[in-house]
């Protein structure tokens, strides 16, 4: 009930959400209205002219041309008023202005990563700038995804092999959800990320520093952080449970076998070309699904990444 509450109270977190939810309540209004007059006109015909004697005829009325023309006028001008009111909204929200702010958007099984003007990118988390209308630029590397942000009314299509686009621009700074709306396979109901609304100075610290998150955990937490939040978790275990990808657990030291034959020591660097680099990593018994994370974790979260594999033991 978050939509009822934000439309009572007068807060959303973008216009686009603002004009979505006052259509949605006007259509609900109406209906109430509509459905409890009907029942009283109902109610009151089978009161006024109930048949009182067996002996009592109904009169032969074969029309009434103001009440043909009055239930047919009133519901075709309330349809027409939704249609243009919805036909307007849909026109908004498919053309962004020429200021718009744009994010590449990335869906892969079972992540989100982001790319920004500035070359700069993320996994799981997206940061905007409130009061400044954004764009997303969408595609996907595998099968179809679908890119949902509640909070924001926003749900579009992503497809492999061509772009679909939606914008929006936030007016509440806050931390919102994105899931994956689209059932992609096992991983989905984990394919999820954070839009986060900024201010102009948060913002800037992001951009040189990532995340309060990265800056303030210890390494080993940090990579905790990592695979909670960046989709690690979605292949990899922490328990020695077999998944699409060798469980963390006991595998720092271990001798890993690949594809060719040969036996590989997992230490940093191995870690290292994994996370960056996976096609050169072929784990023997495991499909080479790995996406690469190539620009989308900063040298610290990698170091993260690296000492919490160490703890697993």
């Amino acid at each position: 009930m978050n939509w009822l509450r934000e439309w009572l109270l007068g807060r959303w977190g973008s216009d686009y959400a603002a004009s979505i939810d006052h259509l949605y309540m006007f259509i609900t209004f109406i209906t109430i209205f509509f459905f409890f007059f009907n029942g009283g006109l109902i109610a009151y015909a089978v009161i006024r002219w109930r048949r009182k004697s067996e002996k009592e005829v109904t009169p032969h009325i074969t029309h009434h041309t103001k009440l043909e023309l009055l239930w047919s006028l009133v519901p075709l001008v309330v349809v027409l008023l939704i249609f243009f009111w919805g036909f307007k909204g849909y026109v908004n929200s498919t053309i962004p202005p020429n200021d718009a702010m744009e994010i590449v958007v990335t869906a892969r099984k079972w992540n989100w990563a982001f790319e920004y003007p500035d070359g700069t990118r993320s996994a799981n988390s997206v940061h905007v700038l409130v009061g400044r209308p954004v764009k997303f630029i969408m595609q996907s590397e595998d099968v179809i995804h679908s890119f949902y942000v509640p909070a924001m009314r926003l749900k579009h299509d992503v497809l492999p092999n061509r772009y679909t686009s939606l914008w929006f621009k936030p007016d509440t700074a806050g931390s919102y959800h994105i899931f994956c709306a689209e059932y992609c396979g096992k991983g989905h109901s984990e394919m999820m990320a954070r839009l986060i609304v900024d201010t102009p100075d948060q913002y800037e610290v992001f951009l040189r520093e990532g995340d309060e998150e990265i800056r303030k955990l210890p390494l080993a937490d940090l990579g905790k952080f990592v695979y909670e939040n960046k989709g690690c978790s979605t292949c990899h275990s922490l328990d020695g449970t077999r998944g699409q990808g060798p469980s963390w657990k006991g595998l720092f030291g271990k001798v890993e076998q690949w594809t060719d034959g040969k036996g590989h020591l997992v230490d940093e660097n191995y870690i290292r070309d994994c996370i960056l680099n996976p096609g050169s990593v072929r784990v023997q018994g495991f499909e080479p699904i790995m996406p690469t994370f190539q620009g989308l974790l900063r040298p610290r979260e990698l170091d993260g990444v690296i000492a919490f594999i160490k703890t697993l033991k």
